[in-house]
């Protein structure tokens, strides 16, 4: 009798089973923590690894900002794998820096009244990119096979960090994506001082891709094209920039084609 009840219960799961099927979570990569002693707070990152991650292998690394889960992370990652399936993209690491303030972490100080009444918090960024220097790049170098190739994306307050850093801490990453940069940013000041900037750094080999929304304020169309033009007087020999009038984007819609379109300069379909 206990055989033939035991034999009817397992029937019972595996009719259950076949009906409903099998559930198992759907992992792209991993969520860390990691504490700044710098910002002296904790700082999440959302980290895609591709499926062919391995011990043998070193893989550029593309850092997102607004690399939230809720924000670009997802959409970006899917770029990335799409393009490596594709379009012959390298295999990526993908790190999305979540957000914690975005307008303290990503604007530079300002003394104008209306910025500061608006904008609380800001004035910080000088220390996330210490952060980004000192504490996150080498946490992922430590724990992740990189190799030399660096990305950074950034989009509106964040593509002012990434100008930022193009024009100040160069070395950092080989390869910049600046879409839509919030160069109006206290009255121009980093725009201003963008020639004498590059006159002062050293020749080395970057990539810069500028794109904006051509249905965008016309405020945010002059800058982005202005800091292009800036990089393409640069003299730089070892610089390559590149500009993007997106057609058909704003501000809201501008990121993703504008990273898909990014992406296929530098890695063309090939049959």
């Amino acid at each position: 009798m206990k055989n033939l009840l035991f034999i009817l219960l397992f029937i019972a799961v595996q009719s259950f089973a076949q009906i409903n099927g099998i559930k198992k979570p759907l992992s792209i990569g991993e969520i860390n923590t990691i504490h700044s002693g710098i910002l002296n707070e904790d700082r999440t990152l959302n980290i895609y690894l591709p499926q062919t991650y391995n011990d043998s292998t070193h893989y550029p690394v593309i850092y997102l900002l607004d690399g939230t889960l809720n924000e670009d992370f997802i959409h970006i990652a899917g770029l990335t794998q799409f393009f490596n399936l594709m379009f012959q993209m390298p295999d990526c690491i993908v790190v999305g820096i979540a957000n914690v303030d975005r307008k303290r972490d990503f604007t530079f100080h300002t003394e104008l009244k209306d910025l500061k009444k608006n904008y609380p918090t800001t004035g910080h960024s000088e220390k996330f990119i210490e952060f980004i220097e000192k504490e996150l790049q080498p946490y992922i170098s430590e724990n992740y096979r990189v190799n030399d190739t660096r990305y950074l994306i950034g989009q509106s307050l964040g593509g002012l960090l990434a100008s930022e850093i193009l024009l100040k801490k160069p070395h950092l990453f080989s390869h910049y994506f600046i879409i839509s940069p919030s160069l109006w940013w206290d009255n121009e000041s980093l725009l201003n001082a963008a020639p004498k900037l590059l006159a002062g750094q050293p020749d080395t080999e970057r990539y810069v891709y500028v794109s904006v929304g051509k249905d965008e304020d016309k405020i945010m169309r002059r800058e982005a094209e202005s800091l292009f033009q800036i990089l393409q007087k640069s003299a730089k020999k070892n610089l390559k920039s590149e500009f993007n009038l997106m057609q058909g984007e704003n501000h809201a819609t501008v990121l993703h084609r504008s990273i898909y379109e990014g992406f296929l300069r530098l890695f063309p379909y090939k049959n």
